[in-house]
């Protein structure tokens, strides 16, 4: 048996702690909804998370650590998803934002940009798009 057998990849790991903050921050709210449910089961699959894994980091999700992504693109994409599960609801709430804060410090951003970077990503996630935005994204090659 190998070392990568006992401990996984370090891709893997990344995930599961990834996936673990997604777990986390969709149960913030005390309960996991339906919508969340069925976010949350496409990224375990996108994210390769066993049946086991997922059932064990849906009942403790805080005991995986973050695993930051050494490029700004991953970690931008890591972002994504969280904004992904956390607008399932069509909503934000303070404790998701608390929460979306310490992981987006976790990643690497400093206070600053994590204010900067969630505040817009609300924006987009929300529809609430100036019109020069929409202009950008829709005239973007």
């Amino acid at each position: 048996m190998s070392i990568s057998d006992l401990y996984g990849s370090g891709e893997h790991l990344r995930n599961l702690g990834h996936f673990a903050s997604i777990v986390h921050l969709a149960a913030v709210d005390g309960t996991i909804n339906a919508e969340e449910q069925v976010v949350l089961e496409r990224f375990a699959s996108k994210l390769n998370i066993s049946e086991d894994e997922f059932k064990k980091i849906l009942e403790n999700p805080v005991g995986y650590p973050i695993h930051p992504n050494n490029s700004y693109q991953g970690r931008l994409e890591r972002l994504y998803d969280l904004f992904t599960i956390i607008f399932s609801d069509h909503q934000i709430d303070d404790e998701e934002t608390y929460l979306l804060k310490r992981y987006v410090i976790g990643l690497g951003f400093s206070s600053a940009l994590a204010e900067t970077i969630i505040k817009r990503s609300i924006q987009i996630f929300s529809g609430k798009l100036s019109f020069e935005d929409y202009q950008y994204l829709v005239d973007k090659k």
